[in-house]
């Protein structure tokens, strides 16, 4: 019980952090919140990215690949994240109350929330998305999650093809931030390592 209470203390409290992260990167902190968590079978962890992603404002766009057209849906919210905490507190009622209490609690979006479009991956296919404009000496993001466990790479490239930005590691998320020093277009591809078909979610700031 202590530790539930200790948990519950640090989940409700604000974060200290030197520098508030950015919407695109919350995003992100919440979804590798939300699979260590899963894989840890740790329902705090679950519960901090599901508090951080209920900050979020996503906004839908249009936004398509290359030769493809909109899929509707969501990126994983916050929701979906407490659901899946649930049957990890079971007979703690602080963990269980404070689930209720997320749920109920009444967070501010951030003003300017990311723009985010789904895309469907099969193994081994990737996804091209048109030039998107991004303003010089301006913080850019780009980051991109699937629900399933996947292998997703990304890579950015300026309007004359030139690499700018890529994450390739082994994991379901990736993110790519760059600071253009001029105003300009930049191709944004989403490629699928993984053994197994994928929906993803693709965000910009």
């Amino acid at each position: 019980m202590r530790r539930s209470l200790v948990a519950l203390t640090l989940i409700l409290a604000p974060p200290a952090l030197a520098e508030t992260p950015s919407p695109v990167k919350t995003a992100e902190l919440s979804a590798r919140l939300y699979a260590l968590g899963l894989a840890q079978g740790d329902p705090l962890l679950i519960l901090s990215a599901a508090r951080l992603r209920k900050t979020l404002a996503p906004t839908a766009s249009d936004r398509a690949p290359e030769g493809g057209t909109p899929v509707a849906g969501t990126p994983l919210t916050w929701e979906e994240m407490l659901a899946s905490a649930e049957p990890l507190v079971t007979g703690d009622e602080a963990l269980a109350g404070l689930i209720d209490d997320i749920r109920a609690e009444t967070v501010k979006g951030v003003a300017s929330g990311p723009v985010y479009n789904i895309g469907q991956l099969a193994n081994g296919g990737g996804d091209t998305y048109p030039p998107i404009e991004f303003r010089g000496g301006e913080y850019a993001e780009v980051y991109v999650e699937a629900r399933a466990a996947t292998n997703l790479n990304l890579t950015v490239r300026d309007d004359k093809g030139r690499l700018v930005c890529s994450d390739t590691d082994i994991s379901h998320i990736a993110y790519c931030g760059w600071t253009p020093a001029t105003g300009g277009t930049f191709s944004l591809t989403v490629e699928n390592k993984g053994p197994a078909a994928a929906p993803y979610a693709l965000m910009t700031n």
